[in-house]
């Protein structure tokens, strides 16, 4: 396995395209399934993450061509000749259990493996299978896999989530697109990558509304077509090259960068002294005067603090002046990081869901592992800020949500290289 080196060498100045959104992608994938036409997604990011879907797709009978270095994909559902999604590549990634809402709507039958992804905290299937369930599925979970049948087809129904949870969001509105009737999902995710999805289900021929509020109005069709869509861009990816510049300062583009994506993240970066302004092209951030200050951050659904910048954004408080607490409320087991930033020499406390920093006037640099794919790129970013070199290993999740992360910062000047484990 690889590690990555990081070398604190100053100020960051430059540009950084942001790609498109790793959590929509991987959403917007399986709505392939809901039609025998092609679906077409540009601005796609180029992750393994990626290719774990591409190959769980094609081994339903979908083909899937990566055109453009893989920026642009070609599928088509138009020949499915296998309803079970199996545990061998359903293991390695968390979002490979929304083939469930649309072979259920297609096919009227599935078998999913319960799925895996980062150790960051336990994420059940059972608003998932509640929401689906109230479709007119029969859900049962046998040896690990959720054996799902309609044998009357999919009706449209109210469905009220007891949590505003994406991924159930996004499953059982993929389903009600082709169910019979008017679904109503209440507590429904409001993300960006929630509006996406609508979007192009949308261009296939669903009839959507209210998408971004907690409210979704689905009437159901006979049949979805073809649509080409371009995915969002990846607001976690932008929120973490924001912090770049604001820990290591200088003043950094971000190409493709929106405000609306990343509102909640902004005023907690203006809070602590960081400057965000619109440009023709994107976002661009440089921090204002000094030292950072301490602020406190609370992690919520969106339009909240997300989750997953919480990592990234502790490592920015490591060396802010004052204290901050961060109060992690969407994951129970997402601070793993924190031990390995008391390594460069942050002053960190965690009691369950809360951890305290103390800022410090500099890190040092260290030997660290990567715990899951935010901390990974956290544990970079505290890097870039160190004295010294720091080596982070275990950088296999790093590839999971980001493409050409090292190329990316030495383009704004970083120190950083990518070497087998030495």
């Amino acid at each position: 396995m690889d590690s990555i080196v990081v070398t604190g060498n100053g100020p960051l100045d430059g540009q950084i395209p942001i790609a498109g959104a790793k959590n929509a992608c991987l959403t917007l994938m399986p709505a392939t399934i809901l039609s025998d036409e092609p679906l077409t997604l540009t601005n796609a990011p180029r992750l393994s993450d990626i290719k774990t879907m591409t190959a769980l797709l094609a081994s339903l009978g979908c083909e899937v061509s990566s055109l453009q270095d893989g920026q642009v994909l070609v599928m088509s559902s138009h020949n499915l000749d296998n309803h079970v999604a199996d545990y061998d590549i359903v293991r390695k990634m968390r979002a490979s259990n929304l083939v469930l809402g649309p072979m259920l709507a297609r096919l009227g039958h599935a078998v999913v493996s319960l799925p895996g992804g980062c150790a960051i905290g336990a994420r059940p299937m059972d608003l998932h299978i509640q929401g689906l369930e109230a479709l007119g599925a029969e859900i049962e979970l046998r040896d690990g896999y959720l054996h799902a049948k309609a044998p009357k087809g999919l009706k449209g129904a109210k469905v009220t989530f007891g949590f505003a949870s994406v991924g159930a969001t996004e499953n059982v509105l993929m389903a009600a697109t082709l169910a019979k009737g008017t679904t109503v999902l209440e507590n429904a995710a409001r993300e960006p990558e929630i509006v996406d999805l609508a979007t192009c289900l949308r261009r296939m021929g669903a009839q959507i509304e209210g998408d971004g509020t907690s409210t979704i109005t689905i009437q159901g069709v006979d049949r979805l077509g073809g649509a080409t869509h371009p995915v969002v861009t990846d607001r976690i990816e932008l929120g973490t090259y924001m912090l770049a510049p604001a820990i290591c300062g200088g003043e950094v583009e971000c190409l493709g960068g929106r405000i609306d994506l990343v509102g909640a993240f902004c005023e907690k970066l203006d809070a602590a002294g960081i400057s965000v302004s619109e440009t023709e092209k994107g976002l661009k951030v440089a921090r204002k005067n000094g030292r950072v200050r301490a602020v406190d951050v609370t992690t919520e659904p969106f339009p909240g603090f997300p989750t997953d910048l919480q990592a990234q954004m502790m490592a920015l408080m490591c060396t802010a002046e004052g204290t901050s607490v961060l109060e992690e409320k969407i994951f129970e087991n997402r601070f793993m990081h924190a031990p390995e930033l008391t390594r460069m020499g942050a002053q960190i406390e965690v009691h369950g869901g809360t951890a305290t920093v103390t800022g410090v006037e500099r890190l040092k640099g260290a030997p660290v592992m990567a715990t899951d794919l935010r901390a990974s790129v956290s544990l970079i970013l505290a890097g870039l800020a160190a004295e010294g070199e720091t080596v982070v290993s275990r950088v296999y999740h790093l590839d999971r949500g980001y493409e050409h992360v090292v190329r990316k910062f030495e383009g704004v000047g970083a120190k950083i290289e990518r070497v087998p484990n030495r």
